[in-house]
């Protein structure tokens, strides 16, 4: 009895999940819940994004800007700018935020900016949202200090995007890599609102998109309870209203890292 009566008092909910897609009800109730600090964290970012222009000279124009963020781990961070700095696209800057902890010492590069924020943040969303508001580009991309690109990345991307009738949006596969260095699998999947509302298979290491408003980072506090990620609440609501693509060929390595308490380690069927 105890049984049938769980089921019918979670019937609404199973009928909720069902139509919506759990990960757009997890999301509205992260929403729900963190607003406040959401705002606080919208003023410090308007804050840091003010001083850093003003100690920064203006980034040259390009074509495609990429933002790496990153906290604590300097040798991954300069694996990964080197990857961002050897793509085949060279009309590109790079720009490095820092999460508060300081820059180790990064390749002598013109298309190269680093910054630091004042105090460590610990949201993911507001560090890339600075490094987005300090360049002017056409196209942003964007990778974490702990993966890298293959050399063709954002070549790939942007055919698809400068294309006639192009999307606004794309993003390419990920060949998921293990802690020691072994390939795991590779992760490519048609790009689909409907069945991204169930299955978090979106990541912005392989999103290359057209500068828009829409183009900003959720500034949530998301704690290891707190899903769905930032990666795949950018790509979804990005795609609301914009048209994005699923390039499948894989561009990014991406480190399968055990620590990482966002991701759901399995591969969509």
């Amino acid at each position: 009895m105890s049984g049938l009566v769980r089921r019918v008092a979670r019937a609404p909910w199973t009928l909720l999940k069902a139509w919506f897609g759990w990960l757009v009800l997890f999301e509205a109730r992260n929403k729900l819940l963190l607003a406040p600090g959401a705002v606080r964290l919208r003023r410090m970012e308007d804050a840091e994004t003010r001083r850093l222009a003003a100690a920064l000279p203006p980034p040259p124009p390009a074509l495609v800007a990429t933002v790496i963020a990153t906290h604590r781990r300097p040798e991954e961070l300069r694996a990964a700018v080197r990857s961002a700095l050897a793509q085949t696209v060279r009309d590109q800057v790079v720009i490095v935020v820092d999460d508060g902890a300081g820059l180790p010492e990064l390749p002598a590069d013109p298309r190269l900016f680093a910054v630091s924020l004042a105090r460590n943040t610990g949201v993911a969303g507001v560090v890339r949202n600075v490094g987005i508001r300090l360049t002017r580009s056409r196209y942003v991309a964007f990778l974490d200090d702990d993966n890298r690109w293959e050399p063709d990345h954002l070549e790939r991307a942007l055919a698809v995007l400068e294309s006639p009738d192009g999307p606004d949006g794309v993003y390419t596969a990920l060949r998921r890599v293990l802690p020691d260095g072994s390939e795991k699998d590779v992760l490519s999947v048609p790009y689909d609102r409907r069945r991204a509302a169930r299955e978090a298979f979106l990541d912005t290491n392989a999103f290359v998109a057209r500068r828009t408003r829409s183009l900003y980072f959720s500034r949530l506090r998301r704690t290891p309870e707190v899903l769905p990620r930032e990666d795949w609440e950018l790509v979804r609501r990005y795609g609301r209203r914009h048209r994005v693509l699923h390039v499948p060929h894989p561009t990014v390595r991406y480190l399968m890292n055990p620590a990482s308490f966002y991701t759901q380690w399995h591969q969509p069927s």
